[in-house]
């Protein structure tokens, strides 16, 4: 022990420090996995409380993860208590390593205010189609500092909440109903009144159009090769695509049915002869 260093009153001291702390050592440990214990039982009681209880299923995700952390951290404080930390001393290393974190994680701070406001404004749930950051996508998860999005490739978008909260949302699904607007172009020697006669009734023959505001047929450009005409109507989210797409496809036919055409852009190329012996003009599509 002397080639180490230690005097035999040294080791001495050593060893009845060690015995004095190794109760203190096992009562920590004992306090840490009896917590963990503790901790894993209320999460599954508040799963189980939340699954009888008709809350919304983002507050339950929030309030979960909220309670568990903030458990765990009250855990790490009663066993650093335990081995002898006064609370005086405890509270201003607290305070000191919550200013040094705040200030590293700024970012973090941020996303866990925007995931309280989320909360609390609801400009989303889970399940809604949203359009936010560039992305767009059904709500699948929001937690304190993320909100995760399925999108329509099926990719997993995560999105910080301090962004989200502090940027435009479009929700598509909030309102439950959609209004549509289909722009087709017809040749400036087509009948108009036909064409539009022709759209409205096509729009209204499908189920899932509502009728509460009628669907209608309006000129809204007169372009370089055609005539705009706009077909609006509203229909609900889950009819929305089915119909938008059936009525592009339906329209071209029973228009060219009825001999309206749907032009589309020309160029027409002059070809001069350097011989003098005349121009020629080619159209060409």
């Amino acid at each position: 022990m002397e080639k180490l260093g230690l005097t035999k009153e040294n080791w001495e001291r050593f060893l009845e420090w060690a015995w004095d702390f190794t109760p203190s050592v096992l009562s920590a440990i004992i306090i840490f996995m009896l917590g963990l214990w503790m901790i894993r039982i209320f999460s599954r009681g508040l799963k189980k409380f939340f699954q009888k209880k008709d809350y919304d299923e983002t507050l339950e995700r929030f309030l979960y993860d909220l309670f568990n952390i903030g458990l765990k951290l009250l855990l790490v404080v009663l066993v650093i208590t335990q081995l002898g930390v006064q609370t005086s001393s405890l509270v201003a290393i607290l305070g000191a390593a919550g200013l040094a974190v705040g200030l590293a994680l700024q970012g973090s701070l941020s996303n866990f205010a925007g995931g309280v406001l989320i909360l609390f404004f609801k400009p989303f749930k889970i399940g809604d189609f949203i359009e936010a950051q560039g992305i767009s996508g059904t709500v699948k998860e929001i937690s304190i500092f993320t909100t995760k999005l399925n999108t329509f490739g099926n990719q997993l978008a995560i999105i910080p909440n301090g962004k989200l909260s502090n940027d435009n949302i479009i929700n598509y699904t909030a309102e439950g109903i959609r209004r549509n607007k289909i722009d087709i172009g017809v040749s400036y020697s087509s009948n108009i009144k036909k064409a539009k006669d022709l759209l409205l009734e096509l729009i209204n023959e499908q189920q899932g159009v509502l009728q509460d505001n009628p669907p209608e047929v309006v000129v809204t450009t007169l372009g370089d090769n055609s005539v705009t005409l706009s077909l609006r109507y509203w229909a609900s989210n889950e009819d929305f695509w089915a119909i938008h797409f059936y009525t592009i496809e339906e329209a071209k036919k029973r228009l060219e049915e009825n001999n309206i055409s749907i032009p589309f852009p020309q160029r027409e190329i002059k070809l001069y002869d350097m011989r003098g012996e005349g121009n020629k003009t080619i159209g060409v599509s």
